[in-house]
């Protein structure tokens, strides 16, 4: 079989479709108020999206690890299209580029009560690129025709619809709306406004505000002896040790 092919089913399976599963995931965390597994998850699942469009598109991203924001710019620079982000979006990735990467409450985190529809619009923006968008399509004519442009003009005409109507052929989201026996499928659907069979104007969420510091924050003096035990990301440490060096002061 074509490696191209086997490639793209790769990116889907690999990517596109566990990151289905994430943001299910995250919506269930949500729900039941496990905060930091809801950004963390929500973190991988944009993370696994944008590694679908990257490799899609063929383009080099073993540097990309849990890091939103390079994924994006790496994107931008050399994917043939731009992505169609609104500017909550951005912002929202942004705030869990922040957030969502300490899976051990290695920094304090807050939430305050809309990260959910801002998860699900975020989703709903990025994954309509998570497809095989620039190919050639053979009409019986000498040459191809590059279907680029068509695909790119179906994302942008998406936006004039409920999002609902937007779909991707095999997608797992799609598979489990479909479902209506599937287990996953209420976690899915409720007070969803992007995602399901019917369209919504509104939905209905309790907002819970909450805001936790981390050990390490209310105590930065225990950071070396910490260190001798575990492992903590390079920034964290420096933004310890500056905090440190001001209490000195």
């Amino acid at each position: 079989m074509d490696k191209k092919i086997l490639i793209n089913d790769f990116a889907i399976r690999s990517f596109r479709d566990i990151a289905d599963y994430d943001y299910i995931a995250a919506r269930m965390a949500y729900r039941a108020k496990l905060l930091p597994q809801f950004l963390w998850l929500g973190l991988q699942a944009i993370e696994k999206y944008l590694k679908c469009i990257l490799l899609l598109n063929r383009i080099k991203a073993k540097r990309i690890s849990h890091d939103l924001i390079p994924a994006l710019e790496l994107i931008k620079q050399c994917a043939p299209f731009q992505l169609r982000l609104s500017n909550s979006s951005c912002k929202f990735i942004e705030y869990l580029d922040k957030y969502g990467r300490f899976r051990y409450l290695e920094t304090p985190f807050h939430v305050k009560g809309l990260e959910l529809p801002q998860l699900d619009l975020i989703v709903w923006e990025i994954r309509r690129y998570c497809n095989v968008l620039n190919y050639n399509k053979f009409t019986g004519k000498e040459k191809p025709v590059s279907m680029l442009e068509h695909e790119l003009k179906r994302i942008e005409m998406s936006e004039n619809y409920p999002p609902q109507k937007f779909s991707l052929v095999g997608g797992k989201i799609e598979n489990i709306i479909a479902n209506n026996k599937h287990p996953a499928r209420k976690a899915l659907l409720w007070q969803n406004l992007y995602f399901g069979i019917k369209h919504r104007k509104k939905v209905y969420l309790k907002q819970h505000i909450h805001a936790t510091n981390s050990p390490l924050s209310l105590h930065p003096e225990i950071l070396d002896d910490v260190l001798e035990y575990v492992f903590l990301p390079k920034d964290v440490i420096t933004a310890y040790k500056k905090e440190l060096t001001k209490r000195s002061k």
